[in-house]
This record gives C-alpha cells, sequence and structure tokens, in this order.
C-alpha cells in the first residue's frame, strides 16, 4: 500500500503500523509515531492497521539545551 511517511511516498506491504516500522528499518528505534496526526503509542503500533494515503509521522527524540 501507498502511505506517506514523514512527508514522503513510500510503498509498505504490512497491515499494521508496527510492520510498517519493521519495513522501514524502524523497528528496534525508540521513536514516536504518529497516524493522520493522531498520536500512537508503542503498545498500540500492533493493533493501528494502516490503509492506502494514510499519513505517518516517525520522530526520535533530540538531546539539546
Amino acid at each position: 500500500m501507498k502511505i506517506e511517511v514523514n512527508g514522503e511516498a513510500r510503498d509498505v506491504t504490512g497491515p499494521t503500523l508496527a510492520d510498517a516500522l519493521t519495513e522501514l528499518g524502524w523497528a528496534e528505534a525508540r521513536v514516536a509515531t504518529a497516524v493522520n496526526g493522531d498520536f500512537v503509542p508503542k503498545v498500540a503500533r500492533a493493533e493501528t492497521a494502516l490503509k492506502d494515503g494514510d499519513r505517518l509521522e516517525v520522530l526520535a527524540p533530540m538531546q539539546g539545551g
């Protein structure tokens, strides 16, 4: 299916957010996720279904001061 990841069109085959993160190389990364603007906690990723056209935002924490 075609989804948008951080503003870039991508193709993924997995039906869930967890599957998509694995395909995109973020399976083990400590990241925050949102689908269509709604925050998705880590515990809900395996149950969060994706569909064509969804917008996925993946954000990594940054250190700074």
